[in-house]
């Protein structure tokens, strides 16, 4: 697992997707969560980008130092990960807490930051009373004593009634989290007053706010936008963790913002993007990404999202049935460069040779030997490759 020792010995877990020499975001989870929040955006934007992903301290995988914590350490905490990794400069994306520590960052690491994405948050967190009485709860019956008011203000009633195993995956987020790093970082958050120094913030600037959330109404956006020049302030048909109650929408604001705007957002490029890593292994999707560019980058993203993400993903067959059809379509019409793809990528996931062989004794028949003749030497030069 992928940690950095920073400054103070505190351990931070991190991960990266996406090729390393991409523009980077660093995306920073709320308070009571991990990094696997932005799972759908790292999905759709690592062909991209390079997401990296991180634990606050206290929370998830990284340690959970005696507290209280500080909105400045929160911060000095991405300056750390951010050097491990040697991202000179970078975009954020942060929400509730995790928006807060990109307030910080925007007014005091201002040379660091390409973009800055501010959700669901707020420059105050009043008032001070509501901290108060969290803490005492949190002190008298552990984390299942907020649990489930907390997930109350993540998400919507219509959310909790549709996606039941995602509120689930969010429960379970709190009530395994040790108390005294939520604790910990209550105490950072509490004090913590930025509302006139966000003026300074001369980064461009995404603020997005869902319309049904109670912690950080779209009033706390517009104000945000209103003093940081030039931001904007888009709202979400959603409550707190709008990455997740909107992920199609939300990601769609996120990669148009980081310049990623021919970037699909909906939910079948995204499973088409994990079927085609699937089928094909990763280094061949990362070459394939990393040759992108704005002549073929729509391109690109109809292939993923029809290709990949209507097809391939649909039920009726198997999938070593349907890696077979391709390695006989390509052969019967002479696609020699997806052929190799097809045939390499259905060896490596352990597709028999044999198998392969009776493909091209029936390609043979009813496509003809010449065609059955190159297929063969093609696929004996793949198999005496891998071994």
């Amino acid at each position: 697992m992928p940690f950095v020792s920073l400054d103070d010995g505190c351990r931070l877990f991190y991960r990266v997707d996406g090729p390393a020499d991409a523009p980077a975001v660093i995306c920073s989870n709320s308070l009571g969560s991990d990094h696997m929040m932005w799972q759908p955006q790292a999905e759709a934007l690592a062909p991209f980008m390079q997401v990296v992903r991180y634990d606050t301290r206290g929370h998830g995988a990284s340690d959970v130092p005696p507290g209280p914590y500080s909105l400045e350490r929160l911060g000095r905490d991405v300056l750390g990960l951010a050097d491990h990794l040697d991202l000179k400069r970078f975009s954020f994306c942060g929400l509730s807490m995790g928006g807060l520590t990109g307030q910080w960052l925007g007014v005091h690491a201002a040379e660091r930051l390409d973009k800055l994405v501010l959700a669901d948050t707020s420059a105050q967190f009043p008032p001070p009373s509501m901290w108060d009485e969290r803490m005492a709860a949190i002190h008298a019956g552990g984390m299942a004593a907020v649990a489930e008011s907390i997930l109350g203000r993540f998400f919507t009633a219509n959310f909790h009634r549709a996606q039941p195993g995602v509120v689930e995956a969010f429960r379970r987020v709190l009530l395994e989290m040790d108390a005294a790093g939520y604790l910990a970082c209550c105490e950072a958050i509490k004090p913590a007053d930025l509302r006139e120094a966000i003026s300074a913030i001369q980064c461009p600037t995404l603020v997005i706010t869902g319309r049904h959330d109670q912690s950080t109404p779209p009033e706390r956006g517009d104000f945000i936008a209103s003093r940081i020049k030039g931001a904007r302030h888009e709202v979400l048909d959603a409550a707190h963790i709008s990455n997740i109650e909107q992920p199609a929408r939300f990601t769609a604001l996120l990669a148009g913002f980081l310049g990623q705007e021919t970037l699909p957002a909906d939910d079948r490029f995204a499973s088409g993007m994990k079927r085609r890593r699937g089928v094909l292994g990763d280094p061949w999707v990362d070459r394939a990404n990393a040759r992108r560019n704005a002549f073929n980058g729509e391109f690109q993203d109809f292939i993923t999202r029809y290709a990949w993400g209507e097809i391939w993903t649909r039920p009726g067959l198997d999938e070593v049935t349907r890696r077979l059809l391709v390695v006989a379509v390509t052969a019967s019409l002479g696609r020699w460069e997806e052929y190799d793809l097809h045939v390499g990528a259905a060896l490596r996931a352990g597709v028999e040779p044999d198998t392969i062989k009776e493909v091209l004794m029936q390609t043979a028949i009813y496509a003809g030997v010449p065609a059955a003749n190159t297929g063969f030497q093609r696929a004996g030069a793949l198999i005496d490759k891998d071994g």
